[in-house]
């Protein structure tokens, strides 16, 4: 099959790649700093701050149900649009103040995150296949700058605007628009050929493409324990609220420069399976020293757990891509890979907390997060080798 023509401008086109990409990640950002606001002024239970918390990861996943059908009726490039698109409207219907277009919105928003995050791999193979490891690690990069400035910007934007926290997510909106409308001319152009649908049934009998599905949803598990936890252990160990928060952040800004430098610096090895054991081995020294640690090791743990966390993200999405023989694959192996992982993903976090009440301490659950990393670390080794799902 002829392949879509190459975009006239590959420089500008990885712009508006990075610019899509950074709206990937605050309308699941930007809920957590403002859940307070929005308990105190909705009355929503603990039980349904949960719900909400919850409810985009699994959202996540559904989406990428779809993925199959959206590149066979327009193709991955309108798919990056359509999905842009939704995630602004589901931005936008969250400033209608109120649980029911609060919850509708958010779930929306997920749903085009779910769905573009799906085609982004599938289009850094098919437009920058001699460098794909750069261009995943400076998506991957954008996507923790997006979800980094939708926490830090959250709580001063409702400060600003004065009208609640409605219109502090609502904004969200604006940024997200913006790169729908700078992404639709490469849309149109790149959607003039057919483009072909991944073939999931295959995919699902192949076991190379459940170690890297494996490997995805397990560090994304250990992903959504740090954004959930880690500032109430930091709590535990005696720092403020103010403070605990400061190093969460701290080690959310460290995710970008990690997940760059794995990216770009792996993919130029054809087997992976080292930067497996050094990213999972960094995480896991680094939260045992940020859990357990003295006080004088806290802001190098901080930036280092950022460092490892980051960089297995992107090493996630790099096997995603170097795995696949071709853009189709890639799509396919993407959709398996996220939609699985991020239903893995969900029983992270409701595990280690399970563990912290049962017991009241955090020796259990740190137990059950190193138990994650022994198991992301043998996906990975299965994942890294240097091998490739077929064409």
């Amino acid at each position: 099959m002829t392949p879509p023509p190459a975009p006239p401008n590959r420089l500008l086109l990885g712009f508006v790649l990075m610019l899509v990409a950074f709206n990937l990640r605050p309308a699941l950002s930007t809920v957590g700093p403002l859940l307070h606001a929005i308990r105190e002024g909705t009355g929503l239970s603990a039980a349904g701050a949960a719900v909400l918390t919850t409810l985009p990861v699994l959202c996540l996943g559904l989406a990428c149900a779809l993925t199959v059908t959206v590149i066979r009726r327009i193709g991955p490039d309108l798919g990056v649009l359509a999905g842009t698109l939704v995630i602004a409207a589901g931005l936008a219907l969250r400033g209608f103040d109120g649980l029911v277009p609060l919850f509708a919105g958010t779930a929306v928003a997920a749903t085009g995150i779910g769905l573009a995050n799906v085609l982004m791999p599938a289009l850094v193979k098919r437009d920058f296949p001699a460098r794909v490891g750069f261009m995943t690690g400076l998506y991957t990069m954008m996507l923790c700058l997006g979800a980094a400035a939708g926490a830090g910007a959250a709580v001063p934007i409702e400060q600003a605007i004065g009208h609640g926290w409605a219109p502090a997510l609502a904004v969200w909106a604006l940024p997200a628009a913006l790169a729908a409308l700078a992404w639709a001319p490469f849309a149109r152009k790149a959607s003039a050929g057919a483009s072909p649908a991944p073939n999931i049934t295959r995919l699902l009998r192949d076991p190379l493409a459940w170690r890297v599905t494996a490997f995805m949803g397990l560090q994304s598990s250990l992903a959504y324990v740090l954004f959930g936890w880690l500032p109430l252990l930091l709590q535990d160990r005696g720092l403020s609220p103010l403070d605990a928060g400061l190093i969460a952040s701290l080690t959310t800004l460290h995710q970008a420069p990690g997940a760059l430098a794995v990216a770009t610096l792996a993919a130029r090895r054809r087997d992976q399976r080292g930067w497996v054991v050094a990213v999972l081995a960094v995480t896991l020294a680094a939260f045992l020293a940020l859990a357990f640690g003295p006080d004088a090791v806290r802001l190098p743990a901080a930036g280092a757990l950022g460092l490892g966390i980051g960089g297995c993200f992107a090493l996630g999405l790099t096997l995603i891509v170097l795995r696949a023989a071709d853009a189709a694959s890639a799509a396919g192996l993407s959709a398996m890979a996220q939609g699985v992982g991020y239903a893995v993903a969900c029983l992270g976090p409701l595990g280690f907390g399970l563990a912290h009440e049962a017991t009241g301490g955090w020796g259990l659950s740190a137990a059950l997060f190193a138990a994650i990393t022994v198991c992301a670390g043998l996906a990975g080794l299965g994942a890294g080798r240097d091998r490739q799902v077929g064409a």
